[in-house]
Parts: C-alpha cells; structure tokens; sequence
C-alpha cells in the first residue's frame, strides 16, 4: 500500500487533500491512519517527522513502515473516508533549514580539512554533528564555519535528483549512499553532491546562517560539533544577548569585562567560603568543649547528647568526631530532626570498646530507618515514627547493654 510522497514532490506545499487507505493500530496500541498521499514527512535520514493536522486533528508522528507512511492521530479522532492536512509550516521550514545547513556545514569541514561527518542529530533546539576527527582548533572552526555561511550568501541553488545506482559515477559524492535503489541525491553544485531523503529549500540563502556553538570530544577518536541554523541562529543571539545583560547588571561590569569580573568574584567567593570553614570549624570546637563539661555520668563513662533541628549533617559528623577526639570515657548521641525525618550520628572516645555501627543498626528498626558505619562512628535516617526525645531515650537503653574495657 504505496502513499504518494507530495514533499518530494513539492517541499513547500503546507496542505493537502487526501483518501484514507488504512486505518490501524501498531504494536504499541497507537492509532494511525494510511493515505493514499501526504505532505507530511515521516522521521528518517536525520530529520524528525513532520506535524500538524488532520481535518483539525492533531498528527503528533509520522512514520514510514513497510511502505506504508503511518499518521498517528489521538484515540479519540474520528475516521473519514477524506482528509484535509495542514503542515505546521514553522516546524517543516526550521528542520530544511537546520538539515541542509548541515550538509553545508559537513561539505565545508570535508572540503577543506578532510574532515568525515559519521553521525547527524537535529534536535529540538540545537543540532549537532560527529565528526571522525581527535581533535578540533578555533581556526579550523572559524575557515568552516566563514566557508558554510559564504554558500549560504552566494544564495546556490539546492537540487534533488533521482538516479540509479549505475549513474552514481558521475557524481562526487561527500559519502557512500545506504541504499542501492531509489537513490536520491541533495545536490549544491560544485560544492556538496550527497544522498539524503529529507526535505530541503531550493536555495541556499534560505537558511539564513550557519552558527558552530561549541564542540566537546566523544570516545577517543570523534569530535561532537553543535550548530543551528536559520532562525534559531537568531533565537540564541536573543538568548546569549539577554544573558548577557543580566550579568552586566549583576556584575555591574561591561560585557568585555565580564569574564574577568566573574573570575575575580569567583575567587573572592572561594576564599570567603575557606574562611567560613575555618570560623565554622572554630565554632564546631567550641561547641564540642560545652558538650564535653555537659556530658552525663552514666554506668562508667560519660553521655554526650543533643537534639538539633534542620542541622547540616556535615556539621553534625564533625561536631560528633570532635567531641569523641578530645575527651576519654565518652559516648556521644547525636539527633537531628528534619520535618517528617529523624537522622542520628553517634561516636565514641577511642578507649570506648562500642562497636558504633552495631549500636546504631540495632536503633534505626524502630524509626525505619538505613544507615551504619564504623566502629567508632555511625550514623542514620529514617521516618519520624517517635519522636526526638523518645529516639535519645531508646539510645540510652541501647547504651546499657555495652560495657566499658
């Protein structure tokens, strides 16, 4: 069942009229519907499918299966035996745009470095392109990128030409084509000669532009290159220009001093984030003293033990080492309350013979609780299923059934 394909046709037709052939359901229980023609393109060679709709019914994917191009409409959509489509026009422009952009951009890296494009991904916002390459300079960026966008200027026109695979000879082709029948071949004469089925303005200079935003290195021997094109080239100015702006007012610099305005604010922020470690170490040192001319007598040793609420557990481990590190004969029970939750951490002095993670295991059933750690320190979470004070209490019984050496 053959649906003639009216974007090979007429890329730039937006609406259609058409004869249902098929309706179904896939696999994944989608509803679709068969047409005896379309103009909307279905996912491949890169490109996304098409959208828009059928006689006012959205058409949220396009996909061509054993021959058959497939419209996946809602559940809900009534089945007729004609169809009026509408393309969502801005959706198809965009993606001819940003996919011949990209065989410019792949002839430009291939013309003048030799440079292999393996893979294409048009995204919703930013496209990219793998490249068969280690490594990329800022200059061979710049001769692409400046040799991408003169074709565009030159405004060249943009032919689609059916051949066999016997007259493929006569081409130079950038890649070999994937298929060996029905080939179509995306032409830029004297520049890009390429087999694609996708869909492509007539011209160049319809694209606009051709903007590399930045690269990044993907396994060992591949360079990832993401660009746009068209309107999105605008849409990032807008963007990159907005952001900009805030940062001039935050930064209160202009913007060819952002950069070193940043750097220099970063370090000012990282030696006032030292020096509030160092304070807060202090005050965790102090703290650890009070705690230690407070502790309780129980049994043979001593009770070191608070309740805090919404507390940084970090905080917390230190404060708990602390106090085990500088008294002898001292048990330190530790509990933070935080909304629905209930956290410990608990330690003991080096000549405490307690191991800490069996002593906080053997507590953290009753709160629901995970959590351990070694033998001298251990720590744990879980729901608030009693309260803070009746935790402390359960603690201090637990401490009962451990001896000192």
């Amino acid at each position: 069942m053959v649906t003639e394909k009216l974007y090979y046709q007429d890329q730039y037709v937006r609406s259609f009229t058409a004869r249902m052939q098929k309706s179904d359901r896939d696999e994944k229980g989608r509803f679709f519907i068969v047409l005896d023609q379309t103009a909307f393109y279905p996912t491949g060679g890169g490109q996304p499918h098409d959208t828009g709709t059928l006689n006012c019914v959205n058409v949220y994917d396009v996909e061509e299966i054993d021959g058959e191009i497939r419209h996946y409409l809602d559940d809900s959509a009534e089945i007729h035996k004609e169809y009026i489509g509408e393309i969502d026009w801005d959706r198809r422009f965009d993606h001819m745009q940003q996919h011949t952009g990209q065989h410019i951009l792949s002839a430009a890296f291939e013309e003048k470095f030799n440079y292999s494009t393996v893979s294409f991904h048009l995204g919703a916002e930013i496209c990219s392109i793998d490249l068969e390459v280690e490594s990329l300079l800022d200059e061979e960026i710049a001769l692409v990128e400046n040799t991408a966008n003169n074709i565009i200027l030159e405004n060249r026109p943009v032919e689609t030409r059916w051949v066999s695979e016997e007259e493929l000879s006569n081409f130079a082709l950038r890649k070999e084509v994937s298929v060996s029948d029905n080939i179509r071949l995306v032409i830029i004469p004297d520049f890009d000669y390429n087999g694609c089925g996708g869909t492509h303005p007539d011209s160049t200079g319809q694209i606009n532009s051709v903007k590399i935003l930045h690269w990044e290195k993907q396994k060992k021997t591949k360079i990832r290159v993401y660009f746009v094109c068209g309107s999105r080239v605008l849409k990032q100015l807008d963007e990159k220009h907005k952001i900009i702006q805030v940062l001039t007012d935050t930064l209160n610099a202009p913007q060819g001093d952002l950069n070193e305005t940043a750097i220099r604010t970063l370090r000012l922020n990282k030696d006032l984030e030292k020096k509030i470690n160092e304070l807060n170490m202090e005050l965790i040192e102090y703290e650890a003293e009070s705690y230690i001319e407070q502790a309780e007598p129980y049994i043979n040793w001593k009770v070191a033990k608070a309740v805090f609420h919404d507390r940084s557990m970090q905080e917390l481990q230190q404060l708990a080492r602390r106090i085990a590190a500088k008294s002898d004969g001292i048990l330190v029970l530790l509990i933070n309350q935080k909304a629905d939750k209930l956290q410990l951490i608990c330690s003991r002095s080096n000549d405490l013979m307690i191991n800490m993670n069996d002593f906080v295991k053997n507590v953290l059933p009753i709160i629901n609780g995970k959590g351990g750690g070694s033998d001298s320190v251990a720590q744990g979470g879980g729901d608030r299923t009693i309260s803070a004070e009746e935790l402390m209490d359960e603690l201090i019984n637990q401490a009962a059934e451990f001896k000192r050496e």
